[in-house]
């Protein structure tokens, strides 16, 4: 990556659980973002049936929704519903109620959302915590 290359928006946040998964979101999330979290999401569900995700969100500065293709979008809600069992949304916006309005009650994934301050709450809450990476 050279100095004027854009730093990806979506970066992984080890944590202490096998089947707990963590990301941070920062500024803007091009298209190309989302296909890489929708990417690593993918690779988690193959390798556990269901897993809890967090969420930290940075610095936010909009979504490239429109650019990510409708396939892409429908298969990642599909696959978010068999596989994810609790989401913490950390930071602003506050997206679950939108997400939630996405899918047919009941939801099968419990949706919070955290202040930026109640980052260690989101934590205990899927019962896990980030570990620096070796």
């Amino acid at each position: 990556m050279g100095l004027l290359d854009d730093v990806p928006a979506v970066r992984r946040i080890d944590t202490n659980r096998a089947d707990a998964y963590a990301f941070e979101l920062v500024g803007h999330v091009s298209a190309a973002d989302i296909e890489n979290l929708y990417g690593l999401l993918e690779g988690a569900y193959i390798l556990h049936e269901r897993i809890d995700l967090l969420i930290r969100i940075i610095n936010y500065d909009g979504v490239d929704w429109e650019n990510v293709s409708k396939i892409t979008r429908r298969e990642g809600r599909r696959h978010a519903l068999q596989h994810i069992r609790r989401c913490a949304a950390v930071g602003e916006p506050d997206w679950t109620t939108y997400a939630s309005g996405l899918f047919s009650a009941p939801l099968p994934v419990e949706l919070r959302h955290f202040a930026t301050a109640e980052e260690n709450e989101a934590w205990a809450w899927i019962d896990a915590h980030p570990v620096k990476a070796a």
